[in-house]
């Protein structure tokens, strides 16, 4: 997954009438942005789970159990990126989160 370079790793005070022109309604915004920033979250669990199972052992003795310095790498990495939430929040205000509400689904197939 790639990540935007522009976006903040950490918490940033935001307007909340930049996400009403969108929608018209800030929680219906609020809304979209969660469901996005959950995909996100997702998708990025999935990646990290990935890549730490290729380093993964089936050793059963917690005696044997061991640091893999790729695995704290990897795992520094992901814990560098940008949130989830903040990541879907740009893209929302970017424009690239696409939306629709079952009334509009309808409207569009009548």
């Amino acid at each position: 997954m790639k990540t935007p370079n522009n976006t903040s790793a950490s918490i940033v005070t935001r307007n909340m009438s930049d996400f009403t022109p969108e929608t018209g309604n800030v929680y219906e915004s609020i809304a979209i942005i969660s469901k996005r920033a959950n995909q996100l979250s997702i998708k990025l669990k999935e990646e990290l789970n990935g890549k730490l199972a290729e380093f993964a052992t089936t050793v059963d003795n917690l005696e044997e159990v061991f640091e893999n310095r790729e695995q704290i790498e990897i795992s520094k990495h992901y814990e560098r990126l940008p949130k989830p939430t903040n990541l879907a929040i740009e893209e929302f205000l970017d424009g690239k989160v696409y939306h629709s509400t079952p009334e509009q689904e309808a409207e569009k197939n009548a």
